[in-house]
């Protein structure tokens, strides 16, 4: 079952059309930059960098999400 799928897949990218091709490159390197780039740039390690051990990171969530 598994292996149809794939094959199903793979056939059709395949059959893709030179435009088709190139529109998946273009979404590939978008969700890269959605989900790579912009995560180093806008969401630093915030626990991390504040806190040493695990419990203190447990603890200021816990408070955080009480308060």
């Amino acid at each position: 079952m598994i292996y149809r799928v794939f094959r199903f897949y793979a056939d059709g990218f395949r059959n893709l059309p030179g435009w088709g091709r190139s529109l998946w490159i273009i979404i590939l390197i978008k969700l890269f930059i959605m989900f790579v780039i912009l995560k180093l740039f806008l969401m630093p390690d915030f626990l991390n960098r504040k806190f040493d051990t695990r419990d203190e990171r447990g603890k200021y969530i816990l408070e955080q999400l009480t308060e």
